[in-house]
């Protein structure tokens, strides 16, 4: 061992401090890919409320039929929309006022349907939104105030809530006195924020039931087996998978009383499985790929072919003091453009990105992509499911 106050016993202290260092650096990088490699797996998971529905925990569709009046001139044609009228006729009699034999020509008034969406557990005095929407010509409903409508229930064709305020339509709408206008939006169509009252609740009673049901927003075998499994887990033998789009939820004991534990259950995290898809929107040129679409070792190649056909007419006139008669001679010019150094690549292995690397080496658009993706599905190569929108 050499002398600590030497030369050689100070480089020996230099080269094990150096090493202890080393291996410090090493722990700590392997600490931190731990910590990365948990994190990706925390954020591949989603909390169990976030990819089902609890059974009786849903909207309830609500629809009426009102007037909306207070329109400058922009509502029903009465000539032209018969239930309008009718409808004006039979609430100005409920008010005491008898026009049956009277002549209206007022377009000041809309026949409208109002449609509102009752959210669970929605109690007696509870305000909710609801929309509006012109049912004969009218021109626009900026302006005009909702008469007290009430909103039925489609099963039972019960008055769940009363409708009622100014309609707000976020639509701009001009005209000039030649005819000329510009509309923006729909002014045909509102909302009433807040404009409709919760009158009857719907009886559900969550406190009484000794089970309940999880629906899976997407239906999945795998899925449904995790959820049933991480919840038996911290709570042994109370949830079963009954099918790929249900588990059933028992209460602790076989007692009743779900809400707490409900509460617990939703908090859980379950890492979702998905099948292998390709979705493509043709229309606006969108594709979109799941991470478990894999692809067969295949070559590509592609290349535009552009034909553009140019008319260039031109006029042909006769010598002076001839005869002949000045004519329209016509000029074709055709000329075919065929996308030049596009090279076969190679796509190999299975990946998500592999597939994209080597679409991206092409250097084609979206809308290329698609038709290349379903030429791939057409020859086998591609393992996925393609949704065309």
């Amino acid at each position: 061992m050499p002398s600590p106050d030497g030369p050689r016993g100070r480089v020996w202290r230099v080269e094990r401090f150096m090493l202890l260092v080393r291996k410090v650096l090493i722990v700590a990088a392997a600490g931190l890919l731990a910590l990365a490699a948990s994190a990706e797996a925390a954020s591949a998971k989603s909390r169990i409320k976030d990819i089902v529905s609890f059974e009786g925990v849903r909207e309830n569709q609500l629809v009426g039929y009102g007037l909306v009046v207070g329109l400058n001139g922009t509502g029903d044609s009465l000539r032209n929309a018969p239930f309008t009228r009718q409808a004006l006729a039979a609430m100005l009699e409920r008010l005491g006022v008898n026009t049956r034999d009277a002549t209206m020509d007022t377009k000041n008034v809309a026949a409208v349907m109002v449609t509102a969406r009752l959210p669970a557990f929605a109690a007696a005095g509870a305000s909710i939104d609801a929309s509006v929407s012109a049912l004969g010509d009218a021109k626009s409903l900026l302006g005009g105030t909702l008469l007290a409508t009430a909103l039925l229930g489609p099963g039972d064709n019960e008055a769940y809530a009363v409708a009622q305020g100014t309609v707000q339509t976020g639509a701009v709408s001009a005209s000039g006195a030649s005819g000329s206008s510009i509309t923006r939006g729909v002014p045909t169509s509102g909302r009433i924020a807040a404009g409709a009252t919760v009158e009857k609740e719907v009886g559900f009673e969550l406190a009484s039931m000794s089970q309940m049901r999880l629906t899976l927003r997407n239906p999945d075998f795998t899925t449904a087996r995790r959820i049933a499994e991480v919840i038996n887990a911290s709570f042994p033998n109370t949830a079963s998978a009954d099918n790929p789009a249900t588990v059933t939820l028992k209460a602790p004991g076989g007692g009743a009383g779900l809400m707490n534990f409900a509460t617990a259950v939703e908090q859980l995290q379950v890492e979702p499985d998905s099948p292998a898809k390709v979705v493509i929107d043709e229309v606006a040129g969108v594709v979109v790929m799941g991470t478990d679409v894999r692809v067969s070792t295949v070559a590509i190649a592609q290349g535009n072919l552009t034909i553009s056909v140019q008319e260039t007419p031109q006029v042909s006139q006769p010598n002076p003091l001839s005869k002949g008669e000045t004519v329209v001679v016509p000029s074709s010019q055709v000329n075919v453009d065929e996308e030049k150094g596009k090279k076969l690549v190679m796509v190999e292995g299975a990946s998500l990105a592999t597939l994209v690397s080597g679409l991206n080496a092409l250097g084609v658009s979206p809308r290329d992509m698609i038709s290349i993706l379903q030429t791939i599905k057409a020859a086998g190569a591609l393992q996925a499911d393609i949704e065309v929108m």
